[in-house]
Parts: structure tokens; sequence; C-alpha cells
């Protein structure tokens, strides 16, 4: 039976140092397919955590996670299950320096059955997205943190995941990026209905999310 859930997670808890540090705490969350949903809490509250459990990079010391009603532990075990389903926005960009904005947009799709063609046609649709498209051959260590910032984005889309996860995209933005980084997110959530989970210690347009939870020390709390 589906429950309308792309994740869940039950009684979710996690330890550092052999049990004696609670990263969190019984954790119990479900995110409906299409939500946008925001976690904040300030630095150590846990958001990183719990993304990383709920991407599958982790695994919790206690309790289950599913996406779409199946055992995320199991589901990260197959091949190609993470980079089909789930893409990922980190506040350090990751991205390779010698490369250009192309070249690194396209790394997901190396491991795709797509033909060279069809990988150029789908990068260059999301790097016209983030509005990059003047840009494409640039190599990005010429580019700003912002643009950097929307080239993570764009490699994260690329292969068109149903969930996006997003830890502290924003925090190293000026205010103006923040918003353009935002406006993508948003965009995306609602045109592509992709469900979007994004970790900040900031407040702001909260009203255009669907939902939005506060941790503090692993737990939620609002």
């Amino acid at each position: 039976m589906n429950s309308g859930f792309i994740v869940e997670a039950k009684n979710l808890s996690k330890f550092y140092e052999n049990g004696r540090v609670a990263a969190l705490s019984e954790i119990n969350l479900q995110v409906t397919n299409g939500e946008f949903l925001t976690i904040r809490g300030s630095s150590g509250s846990g958001k990183s955590t719990l993304l990383h459990l709920l991407g599958g990079l982790d695994l919790p010391t206690k309790g289950e996670i599913y996406f779409e009603d199946k055992n995320l532990k199991d589901m990260v075990r197959q091949s190609k299950f993470r980079i089909n389903n789930i893409g990922f926005v980190f506040q350090t960009f990751y991205l390779w320096p010698i490369l250009n904005v192309l070249e690194n947009v396209l790394l997901p799709l190396l491991e795709s059955d797509f033909d060279k063609k069809e990988r150029i046609k789908k990068a260059d649709l999301l790097i016209n997205m983030v509005g990059l498209e003047g840009k494409r051959l640039f190599a990005v260590n010429k580019l700003s943190v912002g643009e950097r910032q929307r080239v993570a984005i764009a490699r994260a889309l690329v292969m068109g995941p149903k969930l996006l996860l997003a830890d502290e995209p924003t925090g190293s933005l000026d205010s103006k990026n923040k918003e353009n980084v935002l406006d993508i997110f948003l965009r995306v959530n609602r045109e592509k209905k992709t469900t979007i989970i994004m970790a900040t210690h900031e407040t702001g347009k909260s009203y255009q999310f669907s939902r939005s939870i506060e941790l503090l020390d692993g737990r939620i709390i609002a």
C-alpha cells in the first residue's frame, strides 16, 4: 500500500563517540511527495546529520528510514539507486575546479544510459534553467560564489531526481544570490514537482515553503 510519503523516518537516532554524543534522538518525520520542507536550527542542532541519513549517505544508530515505502537501507545497496532518485546540494559545492560548467553538470550523467548527444541536451537544459547559458564553457574556478552554487544545483537536478536534499545551500551567499537560489528551488518544486528538503539556520520566505520543522539538540521541537 502506497502511503504517499516519499521519505519517512521512524524513531531515528544517531550517536557518535560510542554512544556518548547524540546527534539525533527519536526523530519521526513524514515527507509527502511534492513537499518543500525546510529544516531549521542553529549550528550543531542535527540538520546535516538528518539530511545525510535521509539521503542514505550515512546509517542511523537506531530507527528506520523508508523511501517510497521501501527500506532505504536496502534501496541504497541497489546499483544507481541514489543517483537516479536523490540529488544533493551542499554549502561547499564539491565541484571539479578544472572542469567547466557543462562538464561539471554532465558528471552524474556519465553513469546513465543516455548517449552523448542526449546527455549534453539534458545538461544544457539545466544550465539554462539556472541562468548560466552564457557561461557553459567557463571553468568553475572563474565563477562567482553564487554562480558556483547554481552549477551545483544544476548538477544535482540533471538526473531528474524525485528528492532534492539541500544542506545550507545559501549559507555562503549574499542576499541577492540567496534569493536567486531560493527562487530556483521554488521553481523546481512547483514546475517539476520535485520534493525538496532544505536545511537552513536562516529565516526568510517561509511562507513560500510547504512546511518547516525546527531542530534543537537533535530533537524536533516545532
